[in-house]
């Protein structure tokens, strides 16, 4: 009962955080306030800001006109005691298509800026790249936080009061990365408790989750883990692309893939699929990592 308890707490608290708040204060653009959910870090976690902008400027959005992609640029790290301010830019408006600019303000400078684009349902050529075979089920895996045993204790609490389960194919990489580098992984994920029917929601809860684990294909290609002594990851960028309807709380596999590092940046992909393998969207990140050397 108390873990049913704490799972629907913390997936309250992602509703809470994608929950903004509309402001009569008007410039040229439109203004929406959003909290921030605490991290043991002090720093805003990047998929917050992600899923908050995509929900204001998707305010924005006559009904029907959905995003099918969105481009963000982190700035500067954000401060997770205070709250956020969303300025939406209405760049364009045309017959199919809408352009929205959504930036994240914290004491009046931008932390994060995103250009999305949205579209009205239009039938069309249709195609995707398949899910790939050999995956295990997600009930075959054991989850994240059993496998956490020994890492630092600000970590054990983030894994705690995160709203999803996640479950590693290849195993977390709290303190290991393995015998193989390989530049690949894939993770099964789904929210610890169920989520409301708006399509919009799962859309801006897929778009917090996407900055999850996207990273850690480039670790796992230099046999890198989370507790490499100083070890520096930070996101650079976030694209995204939204092909297909997928819930939150079914479960999504997470299937990533790096195809370059170099000059101390290293790029990850990443395709998310249904259980029953449609694929629901794409991504890609550029971080900065920085290892000492040896």
């Amino acid at each position: 009962m108390a873990a049913d308890e704490d799972a629907r707490r913390s997936v309250d608290m992602l509703l809470g955080i994608l929950d903004l708040g509309a402001t009569d204060a008007r410039t040229t653009e439109d203004i929406f306030t959003g909290a921030s959910h605490p991290m043991p870090t002090g720093r805003i976690y990047g998929g917050q800001v992600l899923g908050q902008s995509i929900i204001a400027a998707e305010r924005t959005m006559p009904e029907g006109r959905i995003p099918h992609s969105m481009h963000g640029y982190f700035l500067r790290a954000g401060d997770a005691s205070q709250g956020l301010t969303y300025a939406v830019d209405r760049i364009h408006d045309g017959r199919s298509f809408s352009t929205r600019r959504s930036q994240a303000y914290q004491n009046g400078v931008p932390i994060f800026s995103m250009i999305a684009s949205f579209q009205d349902e239009n039938p069309g050529i249709e195609h995707a790249e398949p899910m790939p075979d050999g995956i295990p089920a997600p009930e075959d895996l054991r989850p994240d936080e059993e496998l956490s045993d020994g890492i630092h204790p600000l970590s054990q609490r983030m894994l705690a009061e995160r709203p999803v389960d996640m479950r590693h194919v290849e195993g977390p990489l709290f303190r290991d990365a393995g015998a193989e580098h390989i530049a690949r992984q894939a993770v099964w994920m789904r929210l610890r408790a169920p989520f409301p029917d708006d399509p919009a929601l799962h859309r801006a809860a897929l778009a917090y989750l996407s900055d999850m684990s996207i990273q850690e294909s480039i670790l796992r290609a230099h046999g890198l883990s989370w507790a490499t002594p100083g070890l520096k990851v930070a996101s650079l960028d976030h694209a995204m692309w939204w092909h297909r309807p997928g819930r939150v709380d079914d479960w999504l596999l997470y299937v990533q893939d790096s195809p370059n590092a170099r000059g101390g940046r290293g790029l990850a992909r990443g395709r998310v699929y249904t259980r029953d393998g449609d694929l629901v969207a794409s991504v890609a990140q550029e971080i900065t990592i920085r290892v000492p050397a040896s």
